[in-house]
């Protein structure tokens, strides 16, 4: 190799490594704002109760297409990545009204997806225990009938959206909400304990239409102890 070809490849691996630099300083530019968190667990860890495909479908489709629209969003407004999600759902007016309906359905779908896969972590007891059983038993007189409360706010949801057991003015209530609305929208303050999907995402791959069954059948993949804990969050 002569002096001028030996300059020649020089220059060239100068030039890559500069490439080099730079892409991955774009790469690192452009790393997107939210990505779609895990779910912890298997997505059979839920069968018999919850089928498997469902839960593929909705983690990896449904809540990704909520992950890829605040990314389409935040490239934009980089301010809505600025603050937790809870933080803007609970301040919505603080969103430039030209983004708020989107960043509304779609931080909204974010955060419940979030709370849902968490809550239906496999283990812990099978009924509420503790300080959480002692308000469920006072403000409905006891589990079930609570649970029936919360299946009549579910299947009385039309459409999409979910039902929820919340506090509210320091007592337990149940309610629901339309589409991908957060109790943390609603401007009495209501704090969120136990959320349910009730759109078809949820339950349509086993249970079709019959969303009444799909509600029978999740309370058997409820964990009390996530439940306990967003109590005690609730009224601290």
């Amino acid at each position: 190799m002569n002096r001028r070809q030996a300059l020649k490849v020089l220059g060239g691996a100068a030039a890559f490594a500069g490439s080099s630099t730079v892409l991955g300083r774009a790469a690192f530019a452009q790393t997107p704002a939210f990505s779609l968190p895990p779910l912890g667990y298997a997505y059979e860890a839920l069968e018999p109760h919850i089928d498997t495909a469902t839960m593929n479908f909705h983690h990896r489709n449904h809540h990704a297409a909520f992950i890829g629209n605040l990314n389409t969003l935040a490239a934009r407004n980089p301010d809505i990545a600025a603050r937790p999600p809870e933080e803007v759902v609970s301040n919505l007016q603080a969103v430039p009204e030209g983004i708020r309906t989107a960043v509304r359905n779609n931080m909204g779908g974010h955060w419940n997806h979030t709370f849902f896969w968490d809550l239906m972590t496999p283990g812990g007891p099978r009924t509420p225990v503790g300080d959480l059983k002692d308000a469920i038993d006072g403000a409905f007189g006891g589990f079930d009938q609570m649970k029936a409360a919360l299946k009549q706010a579910a299947v009385g949801r039309f459409g999409s959206g979910w039902a929820w057991l919340a506090v509210k003015d320091k007592r337990l209530t149940v309610f629901n909400t339309p589409g991908q609305d957060t109790p943390h929208m609603d401007p009495n303050g209501a704090r969120p304990v136990i959320g349910i999907d009730v759109w078809e995402h949820a339950y349509y791959l086993r249970h079709q239409y019959r969303r009444g069954d799909y509600v029978d059948a999740w309370w058997n993949v409820v964990n009390w102890t996530k439940a306990a804990d967003s109590f005690r969050r609730a009224v601290a």
